[in-house]
């Protein structure tokens, strides 16, 4: 769940390096997260960037976790998908990707995540979304796979690794297993 907080507009390079940060610091709990003044999570999160915002959203997360559910994770996660994903997105910062992110990996629950690289595999292979908003393009893979948690883990993986090494903002299109079902890689090496 700090993984996904810390994760929003930056590279995991950074992100393990405030994690490694809060570990030493042993601020690794809700407790010690939400007992920790702000502007000393926000140097031990520094490196992860947006460092004020990201220890905002860590404390809020924090509070709401021990406040609403003693510190239980157990008692959080026992929500229903939908419930859970409409209490995540009341708190400050944590916004429909980091929600979902939160419910496909720490709670083990389908809810396919969206993000930069799923758009882009989206919008070059030219499938049609319904709207330009995340649920228009998390519905597109919602509605045709079996909602398992572990097959959404996957696709997403998959996607992502795809992004990061072939799909790129300039995509290698000669490197692209896609190739002779992707409009976009088609229209490039025409």
């Amino acid at each position: 769940m700090v993984r996904a907080i810390l994760t929003q507009h930056t590279a995991w390079s950074n992100v393990t390096k405030a994690l490694s940060q809060m570990r030493e610091a042993s601020i690794w709990n809700f407790n010690a997260v939400n007992n920790t003044p702000a502007e000393q999570v926000a140097q031990l999160v520094r490196p992860a960037g947006y460092f004020n915002q990201k220890a905002r959203e860590l404390e809020g997360f924090a509070a709401f976790v021990v406040d609403e559910f003693g510190g239980s994770l157990e008692a959080l996660f026992s929500l229903q998908t939908a419930g859970l994903r409409e209490r995540l997105h009341e708190l400050w910062g944590i916004g429909e990707e980091t929600a979902d992110d939160i419910i496909l990996y720490a709670a083990g629950k389908p809810s396919f995540v969206i993000d930069s690289y799923a758009r882009r595999f989206v919008k070059r292979l030219g499938w049609q979304v319904a709207g330009n908003g995340y649920s228009g393009y998390q519905a597109l893979f919602t509605e045709r796979l079996p909602k398992e948690d572990p097959l959404f883990n996957e696709y997403r993986a998959s996607i992502d690794r795809h992004g990061n090494s072939t799909c790129r903002k300039a995509p290698l299109c000669d490197d692209c297993c896609l190739l002779d079902t992707c409009p976009t890689g088609m229209r490039r090496l025409g």
